[in-house]
């Protein structure tokens, strides 16, 4: 039995999996607010003692670079060591993997009905897959063909410096820099960015903040959904927040046909993240793809390469994936270092 779980700087979503039902099946899931506990493992302690269920090892993804197993949390003061986890709960054993590596392990798996298309493309066979997943932050990864089967590659892309690509991006830049020593594509393109282009348009009076959404915005632990929510309201969406979107929208679009250039993404570019699929008329209503493919002499290049919205858990469904591939491992390793030998 294993316990899978996708680790992010707002929520952390856990499951049960079993090798029978697969990793799209769990016995049990669960989603928590992650600063609401003092720790990943006291979360879990809290999430197994309502199921009655009984996990012997854990796989789980991380917000955050994964280094000789220990991670610290980017967006939580939670620092996760496997070791140390196993221990803390009582399991054979604990995997940490990149939450960008797990939800690019489940890509190939995902189903016509985990996505959203909106641009069809020519897909390239074997072709380089791009993810960009703007959630709490900003993550990305690509998966390479290795002999028909796809391999998974993590990367700390968001955290590569902001370029901008239009003057307001250009004055957008200039204002940040006079607050963050290192202006980030993450400070600009996630739900911790967001905050700071309403902030930002507000500053040039872009549009002018109504005075409900003002006391909103003072009241509100998390600004960000506040934004979103006002920025899709029909029939009368909020100004400043449809401006902040739409700027948001923008930055995204530039940036995922950055990094599709970056790795030659020909197999497609997939959007993944908590964003995405909340925002996804907003997304869908052209502007994107007319952003995405805004790169001179490539711009053909970009139209030919299919790009999707990810509907589904896909970090979570990588988890299990990559947490059950380890337990089959190790039960093969058991199995033939108990094999009798053969006498001669």
């Amino acid at each position: 039995m294993l316990l899978a779980g996708d680790i992010g700087g707002t929520k952390t979503d856990l499951a049960v999996i079993s090798p029978e039902r697969g990793p799209r099946a769990p016995l049990a899931r669960a989603e928590f607010p992650s600063a609401g506990h003092p720790s990943l493992a006291a979360l879990v302690r809290e999430f197994l003692a309502t199921t009655g269920l009984e996990v012997d090892r854990a796989c789980f993804d991380v917000a955050g670079p994964v280094l000789e197993g220990r991670s610290t949390v980017t967006n939580l003061p939670w620092v996760l060591d496997e070791t140390e986890l196993a221990h803390e709960l009582g399991l054979g054993s604990v995997h940490l993997l990149n939450d960008l590596h797990a939800i690019a392990i489940a890509v190939p798996t995902l189903r016509p009905d985990d996505l959203h298309t909106l641009n069809p493309g020519q897909p390239a066979p074997d072709g380089v897959i791009a993810v960009v997943a703007p959630g709490t932050g900003l993550g990305e990864a690509f998966l390479v063909s290795d002999g028909g089967r796809y391999r998974a590659c993590p990367s700390e892309g968001g955290h590569a410096g902001f370029a901008p690509a239009s003057p307001l991006e250009a004055d957008l830049l200039k204002h940040l820099m006079g607050r963050f020593d290192h202006v980030s594509r993450e400070r600009v393109c996630s739900g911790l960015g967001i905050p700071n282009l309403y902030g930002f348009l507000r500053g040039q009076g872009h549009a002018t903040e109504s005075t409900e959404m003002a006391a909103a915005l003072a009241a509100a632990a998390d600004p960000t959904p506040l934004i979103g929510a006002a920025a899709l309201r029909r029939p009368a969406p909020d100004p400043l927040s449809r401006a902040a979107l739409e700027l948001f929208i923008a930055i995204l679009a530039s940036e995922a046909g950055n990094f599709a250039l970056e790795v030659l993404a020909t197999g497609g570019v997939y959007l993944a993240g908590g964003i995405p699929a909340h925002i996804l008329p907003a997304l869908a209503d052209g502007g994107f793809m007319r952003r995405f493919v805004q790169k001179g002499r490539l711009a053909g290049l970009l139209g030919r390469i299919p790009v999707h919205v990810v509907l589904s858990r896909a970090a979570l469904i990588g988890a299990a994936i990559r947490g059950l591939e380890l337990a089959a491992a190790d039960s093969a390793t058991v199995q033939r270092e108990e094999a009798p030998c053969s006498s001669g």
